[in-house]
């Protein structure tokens, strides 16, 4: 039986087979590009790896160390290994590459980089990205490859012949940590020597890159396979070096740190020092600074545990020695040497660079910075990285002409083996080299829109959330354990339906969810490239409202008045009218008040034709009087959203009422049964509980936010494809008298439609001498006399005639007072719904709980 050598897209086969399908490649891109493989997919599964191959135990990770340790590698390189690859893997990790490299965690997305240009640019696949992977490090394979997945492309991985099966196994537990099967579609494995140049030849003629790793001859092998148009990135060999200043080389932890470096990974990596240069032209300087160096990488030799050498490797070394050691008869070289050969110091008088022999084997020589260029120059195209100790003027200015002379990475002595989420590499960004950047010039049309994908059907559904519901007391019971790192900005709640509660976000999870809002306030007709907006929300006291949407004009460089919220309205009225405000954000309660109090102004001057709310709810009473009245030709949610999830929901033009689209980009939503941890029956209420879909540090699975929803079927007018709700008060919005649930939002919906009522209302419970008292507080602007009031809330709300006529359990009252009286939140300013004064009201449950 034939030896399965490769890996087709999931499926092991044969050379036979692999010949027979190899000349069907491009067809196999053209198919498997028909499905667009997104990041967001890409990212998850590498994130499942990585826990996989953290978990000790785990099988997949036992299976790949047996695949190692058949390799010869020891169980110190197995580690290393591992490390690499969950360092790499990780969700952390890969978004900040991601934003690093292509500026957005979903650079696939055909976005508005400039909101005031109708322009639409994204990052696109090459198409086929071919990797010619080394032989000397396992985890390159398969790493080549997911930077190809991230890009979109479709990945042919050619590993040596003589190599084991890790990058198949490997990238073979990536496809299986992806529930929509794209990443088993868009990669392929192939084992083979060098010697099949017709094999080869094919792989590269229908490849639109060629990524090589290797040396000049690797480089060259494959280059002349690659046909002209195509791509060649080379990440050939390349030769590391120290920099140091007299200063420098004179402390003793310069020396420990650089010892380290020539010893971990034996030089073996592109990074390692194989020279080091003195800041001097004095050849003594050169000598007496090895017998310094001597005993620093004796210690650290000692310290990191050396593999076995083979007859080549010491083959090289032994020649190497040879050579300079004759030298030392010309006075050009001192060799330094431990007694057991297990480290070797080559002092040479000549600045030329030059390779070593590696394992521990480092060259000292000098160069004056004023030669730097000259030495260095010619060497360019194979310089790295520079370990560079210095003070900090000469840090400046050496590594401005170190990168002058052809350097692409300058580190301190102890670092240059190390790296960083998303820096570049040989001096470039990998996910460029694999992706198109690609533009759409649109017309007026697209003027709601920030994002041309929402138009499109949605792409292949995540894996479902899973585990337990978490609460709000859990999120904050868990906030001291949040790292740091995770916790850069908090906010509060404005503690308008509990008490305050402090959120963390990561910056860059901030700033995603700015951007996003972004595209909902386009979708809900806000223009930036001609309205001027006044920021009318509460500042201060940490709460989000304010800060949010300055963040958010600011992200769609629109005109922006941040005049936040001022008891003197006539103060603000004169603001919007003097800088020509056309549109206002701002919390419900407080935008009715400015208009009660100045909308007769506003209207006159005809400026205001934009009213977008956000922290509670506009009725459509409210909403038809901003029309009729003061001429406002857009009311519209700004956003829903909050503190604690970041925006959750933007409105169209054809968004009614509380409909709202889902930021599919930024969260998962489930609507549950409102008495069981079970999907709610389709087209009827339930809990809204979401799942952060990318968000660090607060992890908020499964939250819920105390709000009631049910899903909108079929697709909007809009044209939109992403899902719709409707929001339907939340479930802590209603008050227990007796045996019965008084609604507030009922309440509100009654007087509407009962008299017209179009202000806000509030609820005040308290205890009487024989009954509890319900009190509804309405705005005597809109609304009739108390008794009619009180007469027609108990002919059209059943539950509360019951409370009060049949069960006698309460008594109502209205009371109609200036909306300037009504108790408001002290960081929100919001509206507090219901104000419950009864004794025992912290007692008291909303509503019957869902089970746990």
């Amino acid at each position: 039986m034939s030896e399965l050598n490769h890996l087709w897209q999931g499926t092991w086969i044969d050379d036979a087979e692999a010949a027979r399908r190899l000349p069907d490649l491009p067809d196999l891109v053209i198919d498997a590009l028909r499905r667009p493989l997104g990041t967001d997919v890409v990212v998850e599964a590498c994130d499942r790896l990585a826990r996989v191959l953290s978990t000790a135990d785990h099988p997949t990770r036992a299976r790949l160390a047996r695949l190692l340790d058949a390799a010869g590698r020891s169980a110190e390189e197995t580690e290393a290994a591992f490390a690499v690859l969950t360092s790499f893997l990780g969700r952390e990790g890969l978004e900040r590459k991601l934003r690093a490299e292509l500026g957005d965690v979903r650079p696939d997305r055909l976005t508005r980089p400039n909101p005031r240009r109708l322009t639409f640019e994204t990052w696109a696949p090459v198409g086929l990205v071919v990797h010619v992977a080394p032989g000397n490090a396992p985890t390159v394979g398969a790493l080549t490859v997911v930077e190809g997945l991230l890009s979109g492309n479709v990945n042919v991985v050619k590993v040596p012949g003589s190599d084991g099966l890790f990058t198949h196994e490997l990238l073979a537990a990536l496809a299986d940590c992806d529930p929509t099967g794209l990443i088993r579609t868009y990669s392929v494995v192939l084992r083979f020597g060098s010697d099949r140049t017709d094999w080869l030849r094919l792989l590269c003629g229908a490849a639109d890159a060629v990524a090589v790793w290797g040396g000049e001859a690797a480089v060259e092998g494959v280059a002349a396979h690659v046909p002209p148009g195509c791509r060649l990135v080379e990440w050939g060999h390349k030769i590391s070096f120290a920099y140091l200043t007299a200063a420098a080389w004179a402390r003793p932890d310069t020396l420990r740190a650089l010892a380290d470096d020539v010893c971990r990974m034996e030089q073996q990596a592109c990074s390692s020092p194989q020279v080091i240069y003195l800041d001097t032209d004095d050849t003594d300087e050169v000598f007496a600074f090895a017998d310094r160096f001597a005993p620093a990488l004796s210690e650290a030799s000692a310290r990191i545990p050396a593999p076995h050498l083979g007859l080549a490797e010491q083959a090289e070394i032994t020649n190497t020695e040879i050579v300079a050691e004759l030298e030392e008869h010309l006075g050009l070289t001192r060799v330094t040497a431990a007694p057991d050969g297990s480290w070797r110091i080559i002092a040479d008088t000549r600045p030329g660079l030059r390779a070593s022999p590696l394992f521990r084997s480092v060259w000292v020589k000098p160069l004056p910075r004023e030669r730097i260029p000259a030495v260095l120059r010619p060497m360019r195209r194979y310089l790295q990285t520079v370990g560079l100790a210095a003070d900090r003027p000469d840090t400046a200015e050496l590594t401005r002409t170190l990168f002058g002379a052809g350097a692409l990475r300058v580190t301190a002595p102890g670092s240059q083996l190390d790296s960083y989420s998303g820096e570049p590499h040989d001096g470039v960004y990998a996910l460029q080299r694999y992706s198109r950047r690609v533009s759409l010039q649109a017309d007026e049309r697209f003027a709601t829109d920030g994002c041309l994908d929402d138009l499109t059907a949605p792409g292949p559904r995540l894996a479902a959330p899973e585990g337990p519901l978490t609460t709000k007391s859990d999120a904050l019971a868990a906030l001291d354990s949040v790292h740091p790192d995770h916790a850069q900005l908090h906010v509060r709640s404005g503690g308008s339906t509990s008490g305050p509660a402090t959120w963390v976000y990561t910056w860059d999870d901030y700033d995603a969810q700015m951007r996003a809002a972004g595209e909902g306030l386009l979708a809900a007709g806000f223009d930036p490239r001609h309205d001027r907006a006044a920021n009318l929300f509460m500042p201060g006291q940490m709460y989000g409202s304010f800060t949010s949407f300055f963040d958010i004009l600011e992200r769609l460089a629109a005109t922006q008045i941040p005049y936040g919220v001022h008891a003197d309205f006539q103060a603000v009225a004169d603001a919007l009218i003097r800088y020509r405000v056309n549109t206002l954000f701002g919390a419900p309660s407080y935008l009715l008040q400015l208009f009660a109090a100045e909308g007769e102004r506003l209207r006159d001057h005809g400026h205001v034709e934009k009213v977008f709310y956000g922290g509670a709810h506009l009725t459509d009473a409210q909403r038809q009087v901003l029309h009729d009245e003061f001429g406002v030709k857009v009311v519209r949610s700004a956003i829903y959203g909050s503190n604690d999830l970041g925006p959750m929901g933007y409105q169209c033009d054809h968004a009614a009422g509380a409909v709202h689209h889902l930021f599919t980009t930024q969260l998962d939503l489930e609507i549950l049964d409102r008495t069981a941890d079970r999907p709610a029956p389709a087209d009827e209420p339930g809990r809204l509980v979401f799942t952060p879909r990318t968000r660090l540090g607060q992890r908020l699975d499964r939250y819920e936010t105390g709000d009631l929803g049910r899903w909108i079927p079929g697709d909007c007018a809009c044209g939109r494809r992403t899902p719709r709700f409707e929001l339907l008060g939340r479930y802590g919005d209603s008050a227990r008298v007796g045996a019965f649930f008084i609604s507030h939002q009922h309440l509100t919906r009654v007087a509407a439609e009962a008299f017209g009522y179009a202000g806000e209302l509030q609820l005040i419970l308290s205890e009487g001498l024989e009954q509890e008292r319900l009190t509804i507080r309405l705005d005597r602007r809109h609304a009739p006399d108390p008794a009619t009031a009180r007469r027609h809330f108990l002919d059209h709300y059943g539950e509360l005639r019951n409370a009060v006529e049949e069960a006698r359990m309460a008594d109502v009252e209205v009371h109609t007072i200036d909306s300037a009286h009504f108790e408001r939140g002290a960081t929100s300013g919001k509206l507090r719904n219901i104000i419950d004064r009864r004794p025992a009201a912290t007692g008291r449950p909303a509503e019957p709980q869902p089970s746990r």
